[in-house]
């Protein structure tokens, strides 16, 4: 009888709709209303706030258990909060001729010769572009892309080798909130748009993947190996992505 009592019960428990992970919503401002995203987090302790690098969004993190309503109210009652950080946010920067494009730490002056090959070419601070002006923005994007993977992997290798290890395959990630990634095979993703920023920012970030590598945490033998093998300084390539990095998201949307 009690067997049966179980799995009648165990049957009732199956069936029922797991608790939603997360809710979408928005935030009145002044501008207009902010789309929200409130979800649930395994490990988080408490509420956390925040506005998407783009700021187009506002994300809040709540524990496991929390309701996702109070999520919302949290947000809410800091509408002034986020309008504040949502007006620091880069303008954004139209890719056409003429354009100011950030790229390796300088600034190049997007200059469109139909005359010229297609694909783009630095020379000193311009950046020529031939073809039509049709899809210019997509040919740099992708342009970007390939300098950005082709950097990154050069810069994975190098710091592999300083830390006696194989280089593992690199990926070029679109992330909004992380710069880079070290999955558990191995493979190490970078965020492209770090191309855009000084070779000391982008080289950081690849350090910091490949010391995971070696130790998949931030224990302090991880931040002794990452200081041990970047050629450069930490502390400041913190800083410059911590005060300037969402500017890196003007471009390309």
């Amino acid at each position: 009888m009690k067997n049966r009592a179980r799995a009648g019960l165990d049957a009732f428990l199956s069936r029922r709709t797991p608790p939603a992970t997360h809710m979408r919503g928005s935030v009145p401002l002044p501008d207009g209303p902010l789309p929200l995203v409130v979800r649930r987090h395994p490990t988080a302790r408490q509420m956390t706030l925040r506005l998407s690098p783009d700021g187009g969004e506002a994300r809040v993190s709540i524990p496991r258990f929390g309701a996702l309503d109070d999520g919302v109210r949290f947000a809410t009652a800091r509408a002034d909060w986020l309008a504040a950080q949502r007006a620091k946010r880069p303008q954004p920067l139209v890719i056409a001729d003429g354009a100011a494009l950030p790229f390796r730490g300088r600034v190049l002056r997007v200059t469109r010769d139909a005359a010229r090959p297609r694909r783009p070419v630095v020379d000193g601070e311009v950046l020529w572009c031939g073809g039509s002006a049709d899809g210019i923005e997509a040919r740099i994007r992708r342009w970007m892309e390939e300098e950005a993977l082709r950097l990154m992997t050069a810069d994975v290798a190098d710091f592999c080798a300083r830390a006696a290890i194989p280089a593992p395959p690199v990926r070029l990630s679109r992330a909004q909130r992380r710069w880079g990634s070290c999955a558990r095979d191995g493979t190490i993703r970078l965020n492209w748009r770090l191309v855009m920023a000084e070779d000391a920012v982008r080289r950081s970030v690849a350090a910091h993947e490949v010391a995971h590598l070696v130790h998949f945490d931030h224990s302090p033998a991880f931040h002794a190996l990452h200081a041990r093998i970047f050629d450069g300084d930490l502390a400041r390539a913190d800083r410059w992505l911590n005060e300037q990095g969402r500017t890196l998201y003007a471009a390309f949307g």
